[in-house]
C-alpha cells in the first residue's frame, strides 16, 4: 500500500488501556497526530489474541486474528501503546496460519506494517521530540516482549532525552522480566512474586519518583507490588509522560504476583 503525506494510522487499543487505562489510549492519539498522521480506532478491534496463543490455544488465536486482520488491514499502519500486542501482530500472526492459506498473506501483510507506539514515532515517523515537559527523575523498564520481540530499547530513551525537566537514571537489569507474563502471574504466582520482589528493589534503589515502561500489564503488576511495600512511587505508561498528559492519577496497581 502507497502511504500518503498524512498516513492513516489504526490505534490498536489493548485490552488493558481500554478496560483500566484509557489516558493512555487518549496519549496515543495525540502523539500519533503530532506526528502528522490521521488517526483511526477501528471499532471492530477486539482482543488480540496472545493470551490464547501463549496458553497454547492456537485456534481461538488464529480466530481472533482474523477479526483483527479483518479490522485493520485497510490502513496504512497499525500502532499499538504496547510491545506485547505489537509484537503478537508482528511476530506471531503469519505462523498461526499453514501456507497456502490466503489468511496467512494477509496475516503478514498487516505484521509488515504493525508497530509499537514509540518505535513508530522514531523509527517511521522521524520524532526526535515531542515538546513534552515533566519534573522529575524518572526510570524506565524494558518489557519483555517489546524489547525482545520488537528491538525496542533506544526508543522510548531516545524521546524521553528530549522532555524538558526529566531526569532518566536507568534501572538496573533493566531488561529483567518483572514477574507478569499475563497468565504467568496467575498460574504461577509464587515465582511472579519472587520476580516482581526483585524488579521493585531495583526500582527503588535508582532513587526515582516515577517509574515507566511502555505495556500497561507490566506497571500495572510493577505498581501493585509497589503499593504493597508502602512505596510512593508513581508508576506511568510512558506515553503519558510523552504526550504531556501525566498530570492525573498514577496507575493502580494490580493485585497479581504472588502474596503479600
Amino acid at each position: 500500500m502507497t502511504t500518503s503525506p498524512r498516513p492513516r494510522v489504526a490505534l490498536f487499543v489493548t485490552c488493558l488501556v481500554d478496560l483500566f487505562r484509557p489516558t493512555v489510549g487518549f496519549a496515543a492519539v495525540k502523539l500519533i497526530e503530532d506526528a502528522g498522521c490521521e488517526v483511526v480506532v477501528p471499532a471492530a478491534q477486539t482482543c488480540c489474541g496472545q493470551p490464547a496463543f501463549n496458553s497454547g490455544d492456537r485456534k481461538d488465536a488464529a480466530e481472533l486474528a482474523k477479526k483483527v486482520i479483518t479490522a485493520f488491514e485497510g490502513y496504512d499502519f497499525l500502532v499499538a501503546p504496547s510491545g506485547s500486542c505489537a509484537g503478537m501482530i508482528h511476530a506471531h500472526y503469519p505462523s498461526l496460519f499453514a501456507e497456502g492459506d490466503p489468511w496467512k498473506a494477509r496475516a503478514e501483510a498487516l505484521a509488515a506494517k504493525s508497530h509499537e507506539l514509540v518505535s513508530f514515532l522514531t523509527d517511521v515517523r522521524g520524532v526526535t521530540t515531542t515538546g513534552a515537559r515533566f519534573v522529575g527523575s524518572v526510570t524506565y523498564h524494558d518489557s519483555c516482549s517489546g524489547l525482545r520481540e520488537l528491538g525496542i530499547r533506544a526508543q522510548p530513551r531516545k524521546l524521553l532525552g528530549a522532555v524538558e525537566g526529566l531526569t532518566l537514571t536507568e534501572l538496573a537489569d533493566a531488561d529483567v522480566c518483572c514477574g507478569f507474563g499475563g497468565a504467568f502471574a496467575v498460574k504461577y504466582s509464587d515465582l511472579s512474586g519472587a520476580i516482581v520482589d526483585k524488579k521493585t528493589e531495583k526500582v527503588a534503589a535508582t532513587g526515582a519518583k516515577t517509574l515507566l515502561a511502555g505495556d500497561l500489564g507490566c506497571l500495572m503488576n510493577l505498581a501493585g507490588r509497589l503499593a504493597r511495600k508502602g512505596s510512593t512511587i508513581e508508576v506511568r505508561h510512558v506515553a503519558e509522560v510523552l504526550a504531556g498528559m501525566a498530570d492525573g492519577p498514577a496507575i493502580a496497581g494490580a493485585k497479581t504476583g504472588g502474596r503479600g
